[in-house]
C-alpha cells in the first residue's frame, strides 16, 4: 500500500518544516491534491428492507480536496478547498431498467446546466481542532445545491478521541458521541437533539399520533493510522400508532473514499484566514453550515379556485358517506395551506349553500393565519341566518390538530361581541374550553390568551352574570379540565340543582385519576349516600362510578355495596350491574371489590338478586397486542320504566394513552305524569325534558334538546315524525402530522400523515302512550381516510412513497322499552355493519423536467359486521315481541 494514499492524516510523526505538533481532528498533508469518489443515495420503503421494492436515487461525483492554508501557530487551524466534479445522477433500484427516469439523459439535462455549474464550484472549509469554524461558498447559489455541498463538507468534521460533545453541521446543532477504535472512529449523532429551524406539527393525542425514530451513524475507516474512507447512514422511520400499516422509512447513505493523491498547489502563506480567502476569490462569503430550507417550484400546479372546482363534486351532501369525499377534503386542506386570504375568501363568497358547510370545514381545518382571517371575515356572528356555518366553523376549531394562540384569541374576541344566536354564543365558550386544554397539553398554559380564557371560564362559574350561563361554563370546563376548577365543580355537584349537579359530576368524571383526591371522593360519597341533601339518581350513580373508577378504598367499596337494596328499584339494579361489570371486565377496582365481597354482609343473595332492567356493560370492539378498542353501555330507568339515561361510550387505547372516541348520552326526566306513575325520590318536581349530549374525540359538544317542558313535549309528540336529530355532522381533520427533515446528505425530506373522516351522529327518542312504549336510537356513520407520505427532494429530482387506507363504517344502537307491566321488557340492540377496508401504495420518482415513474398497488378486504353483547342477561325475546332488526344486530330482552 502507498502510504501517501490517504484521505485525512490522523497522526504523523513529522511534517514539512512549516508544520509543528499534532492534530486532534482530520488533517491534510501540505502540497498534495487528494482525489476521492463520493456518492449519496436515498431509499424510500415501507420498512421491509427489500431494495427492489424501494424508490430513490443516487448522486455521485469525483471530489478534489486540497489544503490551502495552515495556521503557522497551530496545526489544528486549517483551510481546505473541496470541489465536486463529474457529477452523475442514477437509480438506486437496479431493477428499474427501461423504466428508469434517468435513461438517455445526461447530468446537465437532469440537474440543469446552471445548477450543475453551481454544484461544481468549490467551497472552502475552515477547520479548527477538526471542527467546522466557517463554511464559505459563493452568494446567490440555489439553496438546494448549496445544501448538497454542505452535506459533503460536514463529513470532514470529526475528532480522534472518544467522548460526547455538541457539533454544528448541516443537521443543526447536535449532540454527538465519538467511539474511537484502532481501525475506525464511529460518530453517533442524536438527531432528536438537533436544533434547526424547520416547520412541522403533530397531533397531541398519542392514539391519533405518529411515532417516529431517527438514527445517524458515521464511520471513519482507519488503516495504518490514516483515514481512508467515510461511511454515513441516516434513517428516519415513522408509523401511525393505531394503524401500523401506515408506515415508511427513509434511508440515506453517504460514501467518501480516497482513490489517489498527487502533487498539489503550495500552501498560501499568511496568519489571517480572512486574507487567505480574499486572495483565493473575493466573491466567497461565510455562510451557515446548517442546512437551509427551500421550496421546489410547482410547475403546472392549479390555482386554488381550479382545485376547488375539481374537489367540490366529491363534497356534495350525498357524497359524504364515501371515503373519496374525505380524500378530497384532505387534499384540498393541503392546497389551502399555501393559499392567501383573498383567494380563500373569494371561493367562500362564490359557493352555494349545499357545499358551503364542507368548504367551511376545510378552510378552518387548514389552520393558517390566512385561512383564519378569511373565515372570520366571511362569517357574521351577529346574524342568525348562517348558524349552520358558524357551528361547523366552531366545531372544526374544537377538533383542531395543532391550534395556536391566535385562534383562541379570535374566539375570545368573538365571545365578547354580540351574537344572533345564543346557541352559537354557548358553543363559542364550549370550544374555548377545548382549545385551552389542547394548548395546555402543548405547554401553552402560560400564554396570555390561555390565561384570559381560564379567567373567563372560572370567573363565569364563580360569578355567573345569568343563571342559565352556568351550564355553558360547566361545559367549557368539561373540555378544559382545569385542575383549579375542581373546587367549583364540587360545589355545584353537591349544592346545585338537578341538571347543574349532574353536569358538574359528569365533568369530574373526565378528570384523570391523579386529580380525584380523597377530598374529592369525600364530597362524592356525600352525594351518593345523600348525607346533606337528596339528589337525582343520575347524579348519585355518576358519583358512585367516579369513586369506583379512581382507586376506591375498602370502606368506600363496602359502603356502596351495602347501599344496594336500600336504593330505588332501578337504581338498585343499575349499581349491581356496575359492580358486576367491574368484576367481569377486570377493571382496576375489581381486586378491591373482590376483597369486600368476601364479607357475607356485603355479598349475599338478597343483595345480588335485585330485579330491574337498568344495566351496565363493557366489552371489546377490537383487541390487539399493542392496542384495544372498547365500548360501554349503561342504561338507567326510572321506577316507572321510562328511560332516565342511556350512555354509550367508545374508547381507543394505545399502550398507556387513550382517546375518548365518542360518547352519546340520551337523557329524559319528568315524564312520569304521562303514564300516571309516581316519580322516584328526589325527582318529584322535575320539568319534562329529553335531550342528547355528545363527546367526540375528547371534545364535548353543545347538547341538543328534543323537548323542554310539558307543552313542548305535547306539541312534538303530536307532530313527531321519528326523524333523527343530528348531533354533529361534518368533515373532521382527525390526524395531522408533518415533519420537514434536513438529511445530512443535503437532501430535503418530508414526512406527512393526514387522516380525516366524514361523520354523522344522530339520535332520536320516540314515545308512545298508546303502545306504552319508548324507543331511543343512536346512529353513527363515518367514512375514514388516512394518507401517509414520505418524499425526498433535491430540487431537480424527487422520490416519494404514499401509503393510504380508507373505509366506510356504521354503528347503530337501539333500545326499546315496554312499560305496560313490571318488570318491564327492555330490548337492547347494537350492531356494526360489514366494513370494506382498502389499502393503497403509490411509489414514484420524478424529474423537475416532468418525466416520472409511478407504481401503484391496491388491496381490499371486507371486515364482517359484528354483534356486541349489551347485558349479562340477554335472551332471544327481542325476536318474539318486535319485528326483527337488521340481520347483523344483536339484542335481547331481559
Amino acid at each position: 500500500m502507498i502510504l501517501l494514499a490517504v484521505l485525512f492524516l490522523c497522526f504523523i510523526s513529522s511534517y514539512s518544516a512549516s508544520v509543528k505538533g499534532h492534530t486532534t481532528g482530520l488533517s491534510l498533508n501540505n502540497d498534495r491534491l487528494y482525489k476521492l469518489t463520493y456518492s449519496t443515495e436515498v431509499f424510500l420503503d415501507r420498512g421491509k428492507g427489500k431494495q427492489q421494492d424501494s424508490v430513490g436515487y443516487r448522486i455521485s461525483s469525483n471530489v478534489d480536496v486540497i489544503l490551502l492554508w495552515r495556521n503557522p501557530d497551530g496545526d489544528d487551524d486549517q483551510l481546505i478547498q473541496i470541489t465536486m466534479k463529474d457529477v452523475n445522477v442514477e437509480n438506486v433500484n437496479e431493477h428499474r431498467g427501461e423504466k428508469s427516469i434517468f435513461k438517455g439523459k445526461n447530468p446537465p439535462k437532469i440537474i440543469r446546466k446552471e445548477n450543475l455549474e453551481a454544484l461544481q464550484r468549490p467551497v472552502l472549509l475552515h477547520l479548527v481542532h477538526g471542527k467546522v469554524k466557517e463554511f464559505y461558498s459563493y452568494p446567490n447559489e440555489p439553496v438546494a445545491i448549496e445544501n448538497l455541498k454542505r452535506g459533503l463538507a460536514s463529513l470532514f468534521q470529526m475528532q480522534l478521541s472518544s467522548g460526547t460533545t455538541n457539533e454544528v453541521d448541516i443537521s443543526g446543532d447536535c449532540k454527538v458521541t465519538y467511539e474511537a477504535h484502532q481501525d475506525k472512529v464511529t460518530k453517533i449523532k442524536a438527531l432528536d437533539s438537533c436544533k434547526i429551524e424547520r416547520s412541522g406539527f403533530t397531533t397531541s393525542n398519542q392514539v391519533l399520533g405518529v411515532t417516529s425514530k431517527a438514527t445517524s451513524v458515521t464511520t471513519y475507516k482507519i488503516e495504518d493510522s490514516f483515514v481512508i474512507a467515510v461511511f454515513a447512514e441516516e434513517t428516519h422511520a415513522f408509523r401511525m400508532n393505531f394503524l401500523q400499516t401506515i408506515a415508511g422509512n427513509i434511508i440515506s447513505k453517504q460514501k467518501l473514499e480516497l482513490k489517489t493523491t498527487e502533487a498539489g498547489p503550495r500552501l498560501i502563506p499568511g496568519k489571517q484566514v480572512a486574507a487567505i480567502i480574499k486572495a483565493v476569490d473575493s466573491e466567497y462569503r461565510a455562510l451557515p453550515i446548517v442546512g437551509q430550507d427551500f421550496q421546489s417550484e410547482c410547475k403546472g400546479c392549479s390555482s386554488l379556485a381550479e382545485q376547488w372546482q375539481s374537489t367540490r363534486k366529491h363534497l356534495q351532501p350525498d357524497q359524504l358517506s364515501k371515503a373519496e369525499a374525505v380524500r378530497s377534503f384532505l387534499a384540498f386542506i393541503q392546497r389551502l395551506r399555501t393559499a392567501k386570504r383573498e383567494e380563500i375568501l373569494q371561493i367562500l363568497k362564490a359557493e352555494n349553500k349545499e357545499v358551503l358547510p364542507q368548504l367551511v370545514d376545510a378552510v378552518t381545518s387548514a389552520q393558517t393565519s390566512d385561512s383564519l382571517d378569511a373565515i372570520l371575515d366571511f362569517l357574521d356572528f351577529k346574524s342568525d341566518s348562517s348558524i349552520i356555518l358558524q357551528e361547523r366553523f366552531l366545531y372544526a376549531c374544537g377538533f383542531a390538530s395543532h391550534p395556536d394562540e391566535e385562534l383562541l384569541r379570535a374566539l375570545i374576541s368573538k365571545f365578547k361581541g354580540s351574537f344572533g344566536s345564543n346557541d352559537i354564543r354557548e358553543t363559542v365558550m364550549i370550544i374555548i374550553g377545548a382549545l385551552v386544554r389542547k394548548l395546555c397539553q402543548n405547554e401553552g398554559c402560560k400564554l396570555k390568551a390561555v390565561v384570559e380564557a381560564k379567567k373567563l371560564i372560572l370567573g363565569g362559574l364563580e360569578r355567573p352574570e345569568k343563571k342559565e350561563d352556568t351550564m355553558m361554563y360547566l361545559l367549557a370546563l368539561k373540555n378544559a379540565l382545569l385542575p383549579e376548577g375542581i373546587p367549583l365543580l364540587l360545589k355545584y355537584a353537591e349544592a346545585g340543582e338537578g341538571p347543574v349537579s349532574h353536569l358538574a359530576t359528569t365533568t369530574l368524571q373526565r378528570y384523570d385519576v391523579r386529580f380525584i383526591t380523597d377530598e374529592v371522593k369525600k364530597t362524592l360519597n356525600r352525594i351518593y349516600h345523600q348525607n346533606r341533601k337528596v339528589h337525582e339518581k343520575t347524579v348519585r350513580t355518576t358519583a358512585a362510578t367516579i369513586i369506583l373508577n379512581n382507586n376506591p378504598s375498602y370502606m368506600e367499596v363496602k359502603n356502596i355495596l351495602l347501599s344496594i337494596g336500600d336504593l330505588p328499584k332501578e337504581m338498585n339494579k343499575y349499581m349491581l350491574a356496575v359492580v358486576q361489570d367491574i368484576l367481569r371486565f377486570e377493571m382496576p377496582a375489581s381486586k378491591m371489590v373482590r376483597r369486600v365481597l368476601k364479607e357475607m354482609v356485603a355479598h349475599n343473595y338478597d343483595r345480588f338478586s335485585k330485579s330491574g332492567s337498568s344495566s351496565a356493560y363493557t366489552g371489546y370492539i377490537e383487541r390487539a397486542p399493542h392496542s384495544a378498542s372498547t365500548y360501554s353501555l349503561d342504561i338507567l330507568y326510572s321506577g316507572s320504566g321510562i328511560l332516565r339515561r342511556s350512555n354509550l361510550n367508545i374508547f381507543q387505547y394505545i399502550g398507556k394513552a387513550h382517546l375518548h372516541s365518542s360518547q352519546v348520552v340520551i337523557e329524559a326526566q319528568g315524564l312520569e305524569a304521562l303514564i300516571a306513575a309516581t316519580p322516584d325520590e328526589g325527582e318529584e318536581n322535575l320539568d319534562s325534558y329529553a335531550g342528547m349530549s355528545a363527546i367526540l374525540f375528547d371534545v364535548q359538544l353543545r347538547p341538543v334538546t328534543f323537548f323542554n317542558g310539558y307543552s313542548d313535549l305535547m306539541s312534538k309528540m303530536l307532530s313527531a315524525s321519528g326523524d333523527p336529530v343530528s348531533v354533529v355532522k361534518g368533515l373532521i381533520l382527525l390526524i395531522d402530522h408533518s415533519q420537514e427533515l434536513q438529511l445530512q446528505s443535503g437532501l430535503k425530506a418530508n414526512m406527512d400523515v393526514q387522516g380525516g373522516l366524514a361523520i354523522d351522529i344522530s339520535g332520536a327518542m320516540e314515545f308512545s302512550l298508546w303502545y306504552r312504549e319508548s324507543k331511543t336510537r343512536v346512529k353513527n356513520r363515518v367514512a375514514l381516510a388516512i394518507i401517509g407520505s414520505i418524499t425526498v427532494d433535491s430540487s431537480f429530482v424527487k422520490a416519494g412513497l404514499e401509503i393510504s387506507a380508507e373505509t366506510e363504517a356504521g354503528l347503530e344502537f337501539i333500545s326499546t322499552v315496554q312499560f305496560s307491566q313490571y318488570p318491564f321488557l327492555v330490548c337492547l340492540q347494537m350492531d356494526k355493519d360489514g366494513v370494506p377496508f382498502r389499502q393503497f401504495e403509490t411509489k414514484y420518482e420524478r424529474l423537475s423536467t416532468g418525466k416520472g415513474y409511478v407504481s401503484r398497488r391496491r388491496k381490499e378486504s371486507l371486515i364482517e359486521g359484528s354483534e356486541f353483547p349489551l347485558h349479562q342477561e340477554n335472551s332471544d325475546m327481542c325476536k318474539v315481541v318486535f319485528a326483527p332488526e337488521p340481520e347483523s344486530s344483536s339484542g335481547g330482552w331481559f
